[in-house]
């Protein structure tokens, strides 16, 4: 299944650490949401805005196995269309939390981050914002 990865785990090794073995990863963009980083990231709905991250083939168990830790247990699966190269569209499935559930502040997750999305080479304004939480 295609699975849109925005935070941390658009770390192949992560994944693979949770014996989750990813393919085909593309870089994507989804429009009309935000990303909103509390104790973990999360993609909310917001109009006119982009979230950056990547789509990757992922074996559905597996994936489902990896949200129901506990750390990840509030994620809900949403089918939503990411732009990849050459304004190609695919469908994939995106774990958020729910926008009532986000709490807290992680700078050490927001500078982990940041290092991840500047070496997948995002718009220097996505990183900004990611930056700006990783000082809050």
């Amino acid at each position: 299944m295609e699975v849109f990865f925005y935070g941390l785990f658009m770390d192949q090794s992560i994944l693979k650490k949770n014996d989750i073995h990813p393919s085909n990863p593309r870089k994507g963009v989804i429009n009309n949401y935000t990303l909103t980083i509390g104790n973990r990231a999360s993609l909310i709905p917001c109009k006119n805005e982009r979230a950056y991250g990547i789509v990757m083939s992922v074996d559905k168990d597996a994936i489902q196995k990896l949200y129901a830790e506990p750390s990840v247990e509030d994620y809900i699966p949403e089918e939503v269309t990411i732009t990849i190269d050459s304004n190609k569209t695919v469908t994939a499935i995106c774990y958020n939390l729910p926008k009532t559930l986000i709490t807290g502040t992680n700078k050490a997750y927001a500078q982990s981050l940041f290092e991840l999305a500047k070496k997948e080479g995002f718009p220097d304004d996505y990183l900004r914002k990611i930056a700006k939480a990783a000082k809050a």
